[in-house]
């Protein structure tokens, strides 16, 4: 049975899961943040992020299949520990959490780091590995509560100085693996249930058009305005998520 949400829910979802998939092709990834905020507009978070999660498994495998053998190995590696830890803190502390709290800092840190990455002078080399678990960890808890783990990922990865498709491809596979971490927790406390995954169902076409069209754009943009893109949807999913929080 579906969810009895208005026409301009349905709307909003099926634009907010378009806009996942473009991003889950590699697209200025940081757009896809913006989904569950999108859909909150209409329905709760919670409701937003269960139906959510189920197609963004599904994204992420034809995402993965596009991507798999571009990615940096070791890179996926320093962040699973750190995903482990995010997603058992927040099924721990889910429940108890402040949403607006939560949107509030990680907006705050999201446009702060993006005027950073403009603004910063080039610097002589990467980001050190040892921030690897702290990114992860916040990016595992950020994802758990609002699928918005792009900022602390991005944060950590884009100083570390990847190329176009090495980064696009290990965001891709990272983002699998947190979304696969998080399926159980979600399934145990009632998130993803069988009202929400007939929804998620309905718009899996969606999601495959949105990932085939994020592959289609990113060929075509060339790595200095990847990159900016990917900055200017920092700044503007945090813009985003500060106004979800203080509104």
């Amino acid at each position: 049975m579906l969810p009895d949400y208005s026409l301009i829910a349905w709307l909003l979802i099926v634009f907010s899961v378009y806009l996942t998939g473009v991003s889950k092709g590699g697209f200025a990834g940081g757009f896809g943040t913006l989904s569950v905020p999108l859909m909150a507009v209409a329905i709760s978070p919670t409701q937003a992020a269960g139906l959510l999660l189920p197609l963004l498994l599904v994204m992420d495998v034809f995402a993965v299949k596009a991507w798999w053998g571009k990615h940096d190995r070791a890179e996926v590696w320093r962040f699973v520990p750190g995903l482990f830890i995010g997603v058992t803190v927040g099924t721990l502390l889910f429940g108890s959490l402040s949403e607006q709290g939560v949107r509030l800092v990680l907006g705050v840190l999201s446009v702060v780091f993006a005027a950073y990455m403009l603004l910063k002078p080039v610097a002589k080399k990467p980001i050190s590995t040892y921030w690897a678990l702290p990114a992860a960890s916040v990016c595992g808890f950020t994802s758990f509560i609002a699928h918005a783990g792009a900022p602390p990922m991005n944060m950590y990865l884009m100083p570390r100085k990847l190329a176009k498709e090495t980064f696009i491809a290990t965001c891709t596979v990272t983002y699998a693996v947190v979304n696969t971490i998080k399926l159980g927790p979600y399934m145990w406390l009632g998130e993803v249930n069988m009202t929400s995954a007939w929804a998620s169902l309905l718009l899996v076409p969606v999601a495959w058009i949105g990932v085939r069209n994020g592959l289609w754009l990113q060929s075509r943009v060339n790595e200095k305005l990847f990159y900016r893109l990917v900055i200017l949807a920092m700044f503007l999913v945090g813009l985003n998520l500060v106004w979800q929080a203080v509104r």
